[in-house]
């Protein structure tokens, strides 16, 4: 019998590691929790981590007790799953629902270590526009959560490609096994729908400058398929701003840009829309639900729908205004900051 060849682990290549690959430490919070500590506490999130956003303000809305019954929309990393498993004390379920196949098994895995198991924790692959097929499963709901940010797993891989500052494929699928990426997308489409796509998902001052730039360079022949190749391609497309504002302009719109075929390759607008136009209908009577938003197109959607749901009286209470994370929680987690969170009651 053929003897296994050990593989050995991947070390550091320095004291500070620039590979994803390289941060296993970071990528093994429960093991190495002073490292962890220690990123966290200089303002960064660590490698292939995800620190929860608003846990206190969500926890202190959904008021959760034994015995109920919940949902995550949006397991991602499981940081909000778990404390919210936590204030059922052993009673009750929560189920959890991602499209990611990759983080999915990593969160479930995690969470089953912690003892959570089947009675209390129950997973599905969804995608969360279809929570009433998970209603007809498993019966209304007393608290919903929807994160509808990207985990922070997601942007440090750069397998996955959603940081324009890490090179990689551009693909940008939440599901990376079906549907098109970003860069099959860029050559699916013509240059006006590129435009309409950049204003209309991120409000992007220079679309057309973009637009005219990534389009001339895919005419030579440039595949704009990967991560750097639209970073340059933005960068060319406003190299004759003022040098003072250049730097911050061209960054800003590396992020908008992104966001957008985000946007479009996920169809957040859709799924949202979809979502919304579902949830009170697997709410039970006094059911609470909590949405965390990351930019104005999710916020405005979210607010309108709620806005004439109260007015339809399908809610009893609906917030007033957005809550948003404190100074020390955008301090710690820079990521936090354009978080919103918009709650609402089923009558």
């Amino acid at each position: 019998m053929e003897e296994k060849q050990h593989k050995r682990r991947v070390h550091y290549s320095g004291k500070y590691p620039k590979k994803f690959e390289e941060k296993y430490k970071e990528q093994n919070p429960e093991k190495y929790a002073d490292t962890v500590a220690h990123v966290i506490s200089k303002g960064s999130t660590p490698a292939g981590m995800h620190i929860s956003i608003m846990v206190k303000e969500i926890l202190d809305f959904l008021n959760i007790q034994p015995g109920q019954q919940g949902l995550d929309c949006t397991l991602g990393y499981g940081g909000h799953t778990r404390k919210m498993l936590e204030q059922l004390k052993g009673d009750g379920c929560i189920y959890g629902l991602d499209v990611d196949p990759i983080e999915s098994k990593k969160t479930v895995e995690r969470l089953r270590s912690f003892g959570y198991t089947e009675d209390n924790f129950r997973f599905r692959l969804i995608n969360f526009a279809e929570i009433d097929k998970v209603s007809e499963e498993a019966g209304k709901f007393d608290f919903v959560l929807a994160d509808l940010g990207v985990s922070s797993m997601q942007i440090d891989d750069p397998e996955r490609g959603f940081s324009y500052k890490i090179d990689g494929p551009l693909d940008l699928r939440l599901d990376p096994e079906h549907g098109e990426s970003a860069a099959e997308r860029l050559h699916a489409i013509t240059k006006e729908e590129f435009i309409g796509m950049m204003v209309e998902n991120s409000d992007e001052p220079y679309a057309q400058e973009i637009a005219d730039k990534v389009f001339s360079l895919m005419k030579k022949g440039d595949p704009m398929d990967t991560t750097t190749a639209l970073r340059a391609a933005i960068e060319n497309a406003l190299w004759k701003l003022p040098k003072e504002e250049k730097d911050q302009a061209i960054k800003k719109s590396c992020a908008r840009v992104f966001q957008a075929l985000r946007i479009d390759v996920n169809s957040e607008f859709e799924v949202l829309y979809k979502f919304l136009e579902k949830l009170p209908g697997i709410l039970n009577p006094g059911g609470r639900v909590a949405i965390l938003t990351f930019h104005s197109g999710e916020d405005r959607l979210v607010k309108k729908s709620f806005k004439e749901l109260y007015k339809a009286g399908v809610y009893s209470d609906v917030a007033s205004d957005v809550i948003r994370p404190s100074a020390e929680e955008c301090r710690l987690n820079p990521r936090s900051k354009s978080t919103k969170m918009r709650w609402a009651i089923k009558s």
